[in-house]
């Protein structure tokens, strides 16, 4: 088995984290942006994507997507679990970990591509958009300080899938974008402190 990442990249660093959380450790495989050997014939045999994180079992089977990722090691460790317990939590962590795809992790994302030095003569930059999508991201942000009140995690009672999607998406904010969490947002640095403070934050 391995896992094939990119460094500094969002969604292999969801998949780190989860792995850290349940103790699981494989060997890696490691690419980066500026050598691009996931844009290669080699690594397109197995993603014709070219994108990351990709897990490769012992038989040869491929998976790629972190979400996908992390849920054959849930099936595989149930604990500690990141996908909820019983029927109603597993819907509502499904719930919240794609609002935290589509509200936090995506306007990072876009943000990044279009306003960021990096990705000039590698994707096309719409200026405009990304000042959109930073706008979108600052609200979001509101939005779910406004939810965390009196909830010490998103969705259930428990750190899970959601809390690792909103922990990476704002994490690139604040280190890509400069982009921190706004100081009047209390319940949302509250929870900011406590997820940064885990031994599997920096995985």
């Amino acid at each position: 088995m391995k896992l094939y990442s990119l460094k500094n990249g969002v969604n292999p660093r969801r998949v780190r984290i989860f792995l850290a959380e349940k103790r699981i450790s494989i060997p890696v495989e490691e690419f980066d942006m500026e050598s691009a050997g996931h844009k290669q014939p080699a690594f397109l045999a197995k993603n014709p994507l070219g994108t990351l994180p990709v897990l490769e079992l012992d038989d040869g089977t491929l998976i790629s997507e972190s979400v996908a990722i992390c849920r054959y090691f849930e099936e595989m460790i149930p604990e500690p679990p990141l996908f909820g317990r019983s029927s109603l939590e597993r819907a509502q962590v499904e719930m919240w970990n794609r609002r935290m795809e589509l509200e936090l992790l995506l306007p990072t994302i876009d943000v990044f591509i279009h306003t960021n030095p990096f990705w000039i003569g590698k994707r096309t930059q719409i200026a405009a958009w990304g000042e959109q999508r930073r706008k979108v991201l600052v609200e979001r942000m509101g939005w779910l300080d406004r939810e965390l009140a009196g909830r010490e995690f998103i969705g259930i009672d428990r750190y899970n899938i959601a809390d690792i999607t909103a922990q990476v998406a704002l994490l690139t904010a604040r280190g890509a974008l400069k982009l921190a969490i706004p100081e009047d947002h209390a319940n949302l640095t509250r929870w900011w402190n406590a997820v940064s403070s885990r031994p599997t934050a920096r995985a």
